[in-house]
């Protein structure tokens, strides 16, 4: 393998570990201006039209009850929780990768005004549509 190929594969393996590492520090010790009691983020997509915000939140096993939807000050907060699954004991565990516990995401929004359009869970994926108010 010539030298340069080994420095770019060191290099992305260091870069693949940071991120790791930047990750699990998010899980264990909070996500900076989130509060202690939420232990995860969930991931979104925010598409913007010149009307409208379209709003994907990936929520993989939350139950539509166990979450609250809202806009605060301009910003729009997910929260919610997603229980431990029924596991049959006794049982190894032998992965665990996806998040449990209290959720909240926080995503600023434009200055203005919104309303709600639209709000569904499908498939382990929150959409939203919130109409811009002039």
């Amino acid at each position: 393998m010539p030298e340069d190929d080994a420095t770019i594969w060191m290099w992305s393996e260091a870069c693949r570990l940071l991120d790791r590492a930047e990750s699990m520090h998010r899980r264990f010790y909070g996500v900076a201006g989130q509060a202690a009691d939420y232990a995860w983020q969930p991931p979104a997509d925010v598409y913007e039209t010149e009307r409208e915000l379209f709003i994907q939140i990936a929520l993989p096993g939350v139950e539509a009850g166990r979450m609250r939807v809202s806009v605060e000050a301009g910003v729009l907060v997910v929260q919610g929780e997603r229980g431990l699954p029924m596991v049959p004991d006794p049982a190894v565990i032998r992965r665990m990768e996806l998040p449990y516990g209290r959720f909240e995401r926080r995503i600023s929004l434009a200055p203005g005004g919104y309303e709600f359009i639209r709000r569904q869970l499908v498939d382990g994926l929150l959409y939203l549509v919130l109409r811009k108010i002039a």
